[in-house]
């Protein structure tokens, strides 16, 4: 051992390098950009809740003064909450099936339940406005019925819809969850079920798109509201101090995730232990899923339809109209720039978050036993939602050194923020499970850090870093919360686009809406499809 230390520290010289220092090194950019993008602007959230333009306690003051503020509170916490139960009622029938139970296609019906986790908000809001609402796809079959009306179903604007729209969302990603566990050696439910609960009422309480589109101001949550004092009360310290409340109480919430994940473990899906099934048996697996696949189906289709479904009947009509001003008239957002300019972003954000995410990576397995903690710092974007950290950036990001307010580049820090996590997470999983004996083979025989990476590491982790890079293109793609704050007319993006057009009358610009939407979910599932031909098998269900 002593004569290979002498070696690799003649013929590399970074080896003399304490280990803490390379560790440093590696992590120096991303909590960097951490401290500048998300660190700085909270503090600036929790200074105009207490210290805002009418003094001390200018935000505070209206939460506790006005009652409103606290039913949009319980109002969140329940939703999340029933939201929470329905899920598990759903998932665990299909966490069941994907766990005990072997048969032909298991593969493709596991991906296809967590296409809706990736699928972006507005989509899923759209979707559901095309299958449930007045004009739907369920209401014109039902209208054949004799006495049945115009509108038989009509959910738009209850809770229902809400609640439907956040099951078949989460769903798919809290069964897989689940599984990962059932179909290992530890047959306990209660850990993976708390880490899945955790996840899923953490989404669905910061919830926006679903609930901006399908509520309806009867309905508003904190995280709507934020948007609302924001955008339309222009009380910034009312609404960072909501900002404030709800990142606190995400950030517990996430720590219980983040705790149960570890105890739970992150293995992946393994081979179900199926011995003898019956017939019951096999019945009940095709009902399961059966039914899984036509929860997943149906909101996809009914938007697929209705956006080929004119007045005249099918055609392309609503594609076509995405090229064109349909009144002739300066509308607030065109759909086909918007296309162009979601591409561009996302592209950038590949640029900035996929570096950034490798090096986050591969400086946490350098710390060694303190891995878990680096992590933790890295992960903290996804304890804050998308529209607080769009509050925090409207705060403080109007001034030197970082006066960025009124340029796209807020968008490209803010999807770099959500996305490079994901992509730190799927590369330290394939870095913890690579032989350390390579490397230092390598260095052994020469090879400098550049040379390890690039012959060495890179063959083996392409593909998580690819995986990465998919992933913050879907995000960036998709992102709705942070843009509908951030965006200006000119660089307005796709979701954005989406959500104006819903908000203008005439069948045209609903129809734009869909075929917009329709590309987008189309762009999306390509990318999960390639994700899940990337990522690393039995490394965790991302």
């Amino acid at each position: 051992m002593a004569l290979r230390e002498r070696m690799a520290r003649a013929r590399w010289p970074e080896a003399n390098l304490p280990r803490w220092l390379v560790a440093l090194a590696l992590l120096a950019a991303p909590l960097a950009f951490v401290a500048a993008f998300l660190v700085y602007p909270l503090q600036g959230i929790v200074r105009e809740s207490f210290f805002g333009a009418n003094g001390s306690l200018a935000g505070l003051k209206p939460l506790v003064e006005d009652s409103y503020f606290l039913e949009r509170a319980w109002f969140s916490l329940w939703e999340a909450a029933a939201s929470t139960v329905l899920t598990l009622a759903v998932a665990m029938p299909c966490a069941w099936v994907i766990a005990r139970r072997e048969f032909r296609g298991k593969s493709l019906l596991v991906a296809l339940i967590t296409v809706p986790f990736v699928m972006p908000a507005i989509v899923v809001a759209v979707a559901f406005a095309a299958l449930l609402g007045p004009d739907g796809a369920v209401n014109q079959v039902l209208r054949i019925v004799p006495g049945a009306g115009d509108r038989p179903v009509d959910l738009m604007n209850t809770i229902w819809i809400i609640l439907a729209a956040h099951v078949f969302y989460n769903f798919g990603v809290t069964a897989r969850i689940i599984a990962a566990s059932w179909s290992g050696i530890d047959e306990r439910l209660r850990t993976p079920i708390l880490a899945a609960a955790s996840l899923v009422f953490l989404f669905c309480f910061t919830s926006f798109g679903v609930i901006l589109v399908l509520g309806g101001p009867q309905f508003n949550t904190v995280e709507t509201e934020i948007y609302r004092e924001t955008i339309f009360q222009f009380r910034l310290p009312v609404a960072a101090a909501l900002a404030l409340c709800q990142l606190l109480f995400t950030f517990v919430v996430m720590w219980v995730y983040t705790r149960a994940q570890q105890t739970a473990g992150g293995g992946g899906i393994h081979e179900s232990r199926q011995r003898r099934t019956s017939r019951r048996d096999r019945w009940t697996t095709g009902a399961v899923a059966a039914a899984m696949i036509v929860a997943v189906l149906a909101p996809v289709a009914a938007l697929v339809e209705r956006s080929f479904h004119t007045g005249s009947g099918y055609s392309l009509e609503y594609y076509r109209l995405l090229g064109q001003n349909v009144t002739n008239q300066a509308i607030f957002v065109e759909p086909l720039p918007a296309i162009g300019h979601s591409l561009g972003f996302a592209l950038l954000t590949i640029v900035f978050a996929v570096p950034l995410g490798t090096l986050a990576a591969y400086g946490s397995i350098r710390t060694g036993r303190h891995s878990q903690w680096v992590e933790s710092v890295v992960l903290l974007p996804l304890g804050a939602s998308a529209v607080t950290l769009a509050l925090g950036f409207i705060v403080t990001l109007n001034k030197p050194p970082l006066n960025l307010r009124g340029t796209w580049w807020l968008l490209v820090i803010a999807y770099t923020l959500i996305a490079f996590p994901f992509v730190m997470r799927t590369v330290l999983a394939q870095l913890r499970g690579m032989d350390e004996h390579v490397r230092e083979a390598a260095r052994m025989l020469g090879a400098g850090p550049v040379r390890v990476f690039t012959e060495v590491d890179l063959p083996l982790v392409w593909r998580s870093i690819a995986t990465g890079a998919v992933f913050a293109f879907a995000i960036a793609m998709g992102e709705f919360g942070a843009t509908l704050l951030l965006t200006r007319p000119e660089w307005a993006t796709m979701p954005v686009a989406i959500y104006r057009l819903l908000g203008r009358p005439g069948a045209a610009y609903y129809g734009q809406a869909l075929a917009m939407s329709s590309l987008l979910m189309g762009v999306t599932a390509v990318a999960f499809v390639v994700i899940d031909r990337l990522r690393v098998r039995n490394a965790g269900v991302f």
